[in-house]
């Protein structure tokens, strides 16, 4: 069988007798990526501090505000965050990265290495959920002792943040790949990356309620998971009568499952197409 490697841009993932599985070196990659992570000190306290800041300059402004059944808008809020958390991590912080990997040779000497690129992607997959996880606990711990906002109140509320949490950090690592084939370099990544961030959170009620919106945003939202993963989280966070402030009122869990589900697709096949070891200029 052939050597993995990348041809005309695309993945191809194959073995060599007595070589590793493009698992063990997934698994190795997510250790070494989670090691480089925790060495980025700086960009590793902005990842943890930014949603718990956000948290509380959005908890203390509107804090004393409630939705019509009598929800507090800081618990309401917190979905949001910790949704916008997990596409900072995933999809903006592996969109700008893989750009600077690209730029600096990172990953031309990996592919020298013969490492699949099935691997690199799931080492990334690995630390982000890593990491994810740790921001998610900060942030419930911070609400939950600033603000009293409750943890979900039973298995099924846990067990529907949980899938929610995974589908959706899943999306957001694999469309955080594929992106960085967007910017020309590492220098322009930054530039490109932010404004999809900044404009998807307004747009997908982070900030505000979904209900504030004008209907061509909201129907724009839809299209995206960060829209159906904020709401799946309150879903898991807020109690039941809260879901009639959403659109339709109700949670729209089937609804957000499929687009999520759609979104890592999409995301794989063009990671698959578009995934490339150099600059196109080089």
């Amino acid at each position: 069988m052939s050597a993995p490697e990348v041809r005309a841009g695309r993945l191809r993932v194959g073995s060599v007798h007595g070589r590793p599985s493009t698992a063990r070196i997934a698994l190795a990659r997510t250790g070494l990526e989670i090691r480089q992570f925790v060495r980025e000190r700086d960009a590793m306290a902005f990842v943890f501090a930014y949603p718990i800041v956000m948290l509380v300059i959005f908890g203390s402004i509107f804090g004393g505000q409630e939705l019509p059944d009598g929800t507090p808008f800081s618990h309401y809020f917190l979905a949001g965050i910790v949704a916008t958390g997990i596409m900072l991590t995933s999809f903006q912080s592996l969109a700008v990265g893989i750009a600077g990997e690209r730029d600096d040779g990172t990953l031309k000497r990996l592919r020298g290495m013969a490492v699949p690129a099935l691997a690199y992607v799931l080492g990334k997959v690995g630390m982000v959920l890593t990491t994810s996880i740790v921001q998610v606990a900060l942030l419930l711990v911070v609400a939950r002792v600033g603000y009293g906002v409750p943890w979900p109140g039973d298995l099924t509320h846990w067990a529907r943040f949980g899938w929610v949490f995974a589908l959706g950090t899943v999306a957001g690592t694999v469309l955080g790949v594929a992106f960085s084939a967007v910017p020309a370099s590492a220098r322009s990544a930054t530039a490109v990356t932010a404004p999809v961030v900044i404009v998807l959170q307004f747009f997908s009620g982070v900030f505000f309620t979904l209900a504030s919106l004008p209907g061509w945003m909201l129907a724009v939202a839809e299209v995206f998971p960060l829209k159906w993963m904020a709401q799946g989280l309150r879903a898991a966070l807020l109690p039941e009568s809260a879901a009639a402030a959403e659109p339709g009122g109700s949670w729209g869990l089937g609804t957000g499952a499929l687009i999520m589900a759609a979104w890592v697709l999409l995301g794989l096949l063009l990671c698959l197409r578009s995934f490339r070891w150099t600059r196109k200029d080089r």
